[in-house]
Formats: C-alpha cells, sequence, structure tokens
C-alpha cells in the first residue's frame, strides 16, 4: 500500500482549528484600515495628539489609520459613536480626561458608561494645562485675574471647548476656589474657542499648552500660570495656579487610545504593544514633548487604575463646584 504524506494545506487547516480565534485574528489584525474617533474637532491638543500615534500606526502596520473627527458635547458625541461600534479592533477611540474621567459625573444623562462599555488600551500621555489670558485684560498674575473678577463680576469671560469638557470644568472649579465670577462661553472645541480668545472675542481660557503655548511664544496670548500643582518643564517661568493665591489647585489632562468593550483580548495586547512601541520612538517623543505633553505608554491595567482614581478626583471637583449638564 502506497504510504501517503499529509496534504500542508490541511495540515495547516488542522492547526487553525486547535488554535483560539483570537490569537488567529491577533495574528492578522489588521487586515485592512482602521478607524481612530478623535471625539473634538480637527487642529485640538486631541487631534494633535491622536494623529501623531494614527500616522506611525499606519506606517508599522501598512493600512491607512483614518482619524474620524466626531466633536460635539465635550467630546461626549464621539465616545459614544465609538462605545457603539463592533468591538473587531477596526475601532479606537483617543478618550481623554474629559470624556472618560469628567463626564460620569457631570452629565445627569450620559449616553456610555466610561468603564463599562470601553476596554482601555494605553494611557498615551499627559498635558501641562495653562490659563492663558488676551493681552488686552489688564492683568499680570493669577492673583489680579481673581481681584478684577471679584470687583467686576461681568468684566471676565472663559472660552472652552465645549460644555463639560476639561476647559469648561477647570474653569468652573477656579471660579468656585476663588469666589468670583465668570461668564462661560462654550465653543464646539478647542480650535474655534481658541480663535475667539486670540482675537479677544472672552477674557481668557484654560487650555493645554499643546494648543496655547506657539501664541504664548509670539505674543498673541499671555500664560499666568498652569494647572498643575508643579511648574511644568515646558514652560518652567510659569507659576502654579496653587502658588499663585490658591492653594491645592491641581487640574491634568491626559489622552489614552480605548477600544470598545467585547474587543478581543488578543486584539488588545496586540494594540498596546505596537503603540507603547511607537511612543518610545525619539521623534515621537519629541514631538510630544515639544508640545508640552509628558508621554506615558503603560499596560491595560494600570491605565484602567489611573483613570478609576482621576475619575474620583473630578467626582469631588464637580461636586464642590455644584457643576452639571442636563
Amino acid at each position: 500500500m502506497k504510504n501517503r504524506r499529509p496534504h500542508a494545506g490541511l495540515f495547516y487547516m488542522v492547526l487553525l482549528s486547535v488554535m483560539p480565534i483570537g490569537a488567529v485574528f491577533a495574528q492578522s489584525y489588521p487586515a485592512r484600515p482602521v478607524r481612530m474617533v478623535v471625539p473634538f474637532p480637527a487642529g485640538g491638543a486631541t487631534d494633535i495628539v491622536g494623529r501623531v500615534v494614527a500616522q506611525k500606526l499606519a506606517e508599522s502596520w501598512g493600512h491607512q489609520v483614518i482619524v474620524d473627527n466626531r466633536g460635539g458635547a465635550g467630546g461626549t458625541i464621539g465616545s459614544d459613536a465609538a462605545a457603539k461600534s463592533a468591538p473587531d479592533g477596526y475601532t479606537i477611540l483617543v478618550g481623554t480626561s474629559s470624556t472618560h474621567a469628567v463626564a460620569p459625573s457631570l452629565y445627569s444623562k450620559l449616553a456610555y458608561d466610561p468603564v463599562r462599555d470601553f476596554a482601555p488600551v494605553t494611557l498615551l500621555a499627559s498635558a501641562t494645562i495653562l490659563l492663558a489670558v488676551h493681552p488686552s485684560v489688564p492683568v499680570k498674575n493669577v492673583r489680579e485675574l481673581i481681584a478684577l473678577g471679584k470687583k467686576q463680576p461681568q468684566a471676565l469671560s472663559f472660552a472652552s471647548s465645549g460644555n463639560g469638557g476639561i476647559s469648561h470644568l477647570v474653569g468652573e472649579q477656579f471660579k468656585s476656589m476663588a469666589g468670583m465670577q465668570m461668564l462661560h462661553v462654550p465653543y464646539k472645541g478647542d480650535t474655534p474657542a481658541l480663535i475667539d480668545l486670540v482675537s479677544g472675542q472672552v477674557s481668557l481660557m484654560f487650555g493645554t499648552a499643546v494648543s496655547f503655548l506657539p501664541y504664548v511664544k509670539s505674543g498673541k496670548l499671555n500664560a499666568l500660570a498652569v494647572t498643575n500643582l508643579k511648574r511644568s518643564s515646558i514652560a518652567p517661568d510659569v507659576p502654579t495656579v496653587a502658588e499663585s493665591g490658591l492653594p491645592g489647585f491641581d487640574a491634568l489632562q491626559w489622552f489614552g487610545i480605548f477600544a470598545p468593550a467585547g474587543t478581543s483580548k488578543e486584539i488588545i495586547t496586540r494594540l498596546n504593544a505596537d503603540i507603547v512601541k511607537i511612543l518610545r520612538l525619539q521623534d515621537v517623543r519629541e514631538r510630544l514633548t515639544g508640545l508640552g505633553a509628558d508621554v506615558v505608554g503603560n499596560s491595560p491595567e494600570q491605565f484602567a487604575a489611573f483613570q478609576k482614581a482621576d475619575a474620583a478626583k473630578w467626582a469631588g471637583i464637580v461636586k464642590t463646584s455644584g457643576a452639571k449638564i442636563d
């Protein structure tokens, strides 16, 4: 009887049949373009950070990473869209402290659950937040700003990227701790708010150094303080709000990658490894650091713990400030 050797194709079919489906899929992932949802308009800090990562992922994978800007409602519209996407690895989200730490306490009705509806991938970076004023505002420091706000309650207005965004809530926190009044003017994203701030349509704004530093350096805006507890290496001469009259004031913006809940562990692991590798590239670190961001890149478990702790902190701030959005 003739001895027959098994066909190679049959051998591999048998091999694939005993391998976990997720592991097989992860090995071939991605096989087509991936959508990166940025829940804020183009040109803002979240968009800039997201595009740096998207470009490098596309180069690494050999497939497009399409940035999908879905701005509105403090980032919650785009985040909800990502949460409801198929958990197949082909939709990822650039979530922020606004969408995944602040929103749960600020919105009485939130369409998504920042914990239940997402799988954390990695924390990309944290960013310095600046308190910037238009040069027409007659103040040189935080104490003078507070004094002006108390003396002339209708004199100051502050812009934000939208109701519920980090720039909105930091402004509310500032008002509450300073015991002063300012008119809140919400916009649909950082970019339109920044345009009006630079043109003098509004008095001030709390925003990331990623967006503000070019205008501060050109003299179109004045930086009064940073909201971090410690001075920023990107702007060492700018004092903190805490040392300028409001002890304990602390606010930080962060950016991270999330996938829809239900995305396989194998895909999350693959995404984490590829993105963390990108964050370690010298040109990426220099690019993000130059924009005022501190690069992180951690495990999904570490990111989840960080998000939980930050959400608890903002819950206290929201309660103290009395800010609420229906």
